[in-house]
């Protein structure tokens, strides 16, 4: 099954997403997300100029091979333009051999390990109250596991806050520089466990409780906000201090026994290598957009069921429903699931985006249309041109870069 089309659609339908659609010659079209947020058009080029051209007259079922095809014969391997492209590919192929098939993507990885996928929403306030009310609406709407961020007193901005809790956005409007943040870490070291009372406080200990530090701490620190919320019994705290320096993750492990989740920005199973061979953390949070597709996701997972570590990949906002739909697929299958992030899509994305995947009582399954059940109307796509966009910079007050 040869195929004849692979082409790049760009849109901004709430947000910027890149989307890959290969066609066959049989007629049967896959699509795959290759959204890098911030720098979309990098990967839109990478595929348009370098890899489409390659897939033109490729067997469509050797997926594997066309991997391997475009990840080693690259030479310049890894990183995140490259492997967000690849994936794009690999999930697109996915969505094709189910269609061919008559399944879902998930019965082609071995059927259903579970009956749905966990999924944690995004609470977030201005001020703990208003926090409060936020994780209410969650769980009054059925989430059983909830991420919190509030805004940390005398920071006029902090990571996490913003006008939709559903779709958070950070991105500028077009045209514009990215904008600049400060942050103090004492500030949020001495904010974060008082956050974490008034949580349990109002809603107890029936639900669980997650919070992204956003690589803002050096393992030290980190060491200490983790044992500060151990009386609060986290789910995990997210990517506490820069996860270049996998060993440093080592100091964290050792002054506290909160969870560790980290992976968002790993692009290859060598990311992650030692962090897992190690247990130096407890949830590998890869995503299949941005780590090589689904292919390549599962020889993580996999690595992390040897050594105990569990999944809880990576799907904010600024992945498109066409990724969300390819992760529920390999949750839904993978033994060492631990949870899935749902940031929600800001409208109109249902005008572009066609989703078949479901959310009851907590838990999101992919449906049982053939392939990932998601599909792309290219004539309304047009109608959101893309818009050039940035995320923030943060600086510490000394007016220094420092991780965002």
């Amino acid at each position: 099954m040869k195929i004849v089309d692979a082409k790049v659609i760009v849109t901004c339908p709430g947000r910027n997403y890149v989307t890959l659609k290969i066609t066959t010659e049989d007629g049967v079209t896959g699509i795959g997300d290759a959204t890098l947020n911030g720098r979309e058009l990098s990967v839109a080029a990478y595929l348009t100029e370098h890899v489409c051209p390659l897939l033109i007259g490729r067997d469509a079922h050797r997926i594997g091979d066309i991997w391997q095809y475009l990840y080693k014969g690259a030479y310049w391997r890894r990183g995140p333009v490259t492997m967000t492209a690849i994936a794009a590919v690999d999930v697109a192929l996915w969505d094709i051999k189910g269609k061919v098939a008559g399944l879902p993507v998930y019965q082609l990885l071995g059927g259903a390990a579970r009956d749905g996928v966990l999924v944690y929403g995004h609470a977030n306030g201005q001020t703990i109250p208003e926090l409060l009310d936020d994780v209410a609406r969650f769980l009054d709407r059925g989430y059983r596991a909830v991420r919190v961020q509030a805004a940390v007193p005398g920071l006029e901005k902090t990571y996490g806050i913003g006008g939709n809790s559903a779709g958070l956005t950070y991105e500028p409007a077009d045209g514009e520089l990215p904008s600049e943040h400060v942050w103090e870490t004492g500030a949020y070291l001495d904010f974060v466990p008082e956050v974490m009372a008034a949580v349990r406080e109002r809603f107890g200990f029936g639900f669980h409780l997650l919070h992204d530090v956003h690589h803002r701490l050096t393992p030290i620190e980190a060491g200490r906000l983790g044992k500060s919320l151990e009386p609060y019994r986290m789910f995990w705290i997210e990517d506490p201090t820069p996860a270049e320096d996998q060993a440093a993750f080592r100091t964290i492990r050792q002054h506290t026994t909160t969870p560790i989740a980290v992976g968002e920005i790993f692009n290859s199973i060598w990311d992650c290598q030692y962090l897992i061979e190690e247990r130096l953390i407890d949830y590998i949070r890869t995503s299949v957009s941005h780590t090589g597709g689904i292919t390549h996701l599962r020889r993580v997972f996999d690595l992390a069921a040897l050594h105990g570590v569990r999944t809880g990949s990576h799907g904010a906002g600024d992945l498109s429903p066409v990724s969300f739909a390819a992760a529920l697929h390999v949750d839904l299958t993978v033994p060492n699931f631990g949870i899935q992030e749902y940031m929600g899509h800001l409208e109109p994305y249902q005008e572009v985006f066609h989703t078949n995947y479901t959310f009851t009582d907590g838990l999101f399954h992919p449906g049982d249309a053939p392939g990932l059940g998601v599909d792309i109307d290219e004539q309304a796509a047009a109608r959101y041109p893309y818009q050039r966009a940035y995320l923030p910079v943060n600086r510490l007050r000394d007016g220094s870069v420092h991780d965002w």
